[in-house]
C-alpha cells in the first residue's frame, strides 16, 4: 500500500467536501468540518486528478443533479474489521430508505455478524464511516424516526433524506 493520499474538493450544495484515495479506491468522503474528518489520510497527501476521484466525482454529481447513481467507485475500508462489516451493510440500504439502528443491529444479528444487543456497536462503527454519502451512514434514523447521528450534521441528514424520497419517486431534487 502506498504511503500517499491523493485528495480532491468537490462543491456540493451541502458544502465543501474532500475526497481521497489511496491505491485506485477511495478512502474517504467528508464534508468540510465533520466529525472525523480526514480520519483515513495518513502519510502525505497531495491534491491531484486521478482516476478513482473523478469517478467519485461523476458519482457526486449524478447524486446531486437528483439521480441515485448505478455504480459504486471502488472503495478501501479503514477500520476494524466490525466497523467494515456494519459499512458493507449500510450500502445494502436501497436510497429512499430508512432503517432505525436497531432494526439494522438485529439484520446483522440474523446472519450471525453480531449479537442483538450491539446496537451501540453498530451506531458507534456507523458514527466513523470514513466514506459518507457513498456509503449511505445518513440512512440510518433513531427509534421513533428522530434524525440522529450524522458527523455531517443533522441539517445535511435531514436534506440527504428528502433528496433520496424524491429521487425514489422519481422526482428531480
Amino acid at each position: 500500500m502506498s504511503d500517499i493520499s491523493f485528495t480532491c474538493k468537490y462543491h456540493s450544495p451541502l458544502g465543501e467536501i474532500t475526497l481521497a484515495c489511496r491505491d485506485d479506491r477511495l478512502t474517504g468522503l467528508w464534508f468540510d468540518g465533520q466529525k472525523h474528518y480526514g480520519s483515513t489520510l495518513t502519510g502525505r497527501t497531495e491534491e491531484a486528478d486521478v482516476p478513482v476521484l473523478r469517478l467519485a466525482v461523476r458519482w457526486l454529481d449524478e447524486y446531486f443533479s437528483g439521480h441515485e447513481p448505478q455504480f459504486v467507485p471502488p472503495l478501501s475500508f479503514t477500520g476494524t474489521p466490525f466497523s467494515r462489516l456494519v459499512w458493507r451493510r449500510l450500502m445494502d440500504i436501497p436510497c429512499g430508505t430508512t432503517l432505525t439502528y436497531k432494526e439494522l443491529t438485529l439484520r446483522m444479528a440474523a446472519c450471525g455478524e453480531c449479537g442483538a444487543g450491539a446496537v451501540r456497536a453498530v451506531a458507534a462503527a456507523i458514527g466513523r464511516n470514513p466514506v459518507s454519502l457513498i456509503v449511505p451512514c445518513h440512512r440510518v434514523i433513531g427509534s421513533g424516526g428522530s434524525l440522529t447521528g450524522y458527523a455531517g450534521g443533522v441539517w445535511r441528514k435531514e436534506w440527504l433524506l428528502q433528496a433520496e424520497r424524491s429521487m425514489a419517486e422519481g422526482r428531480l431534487v
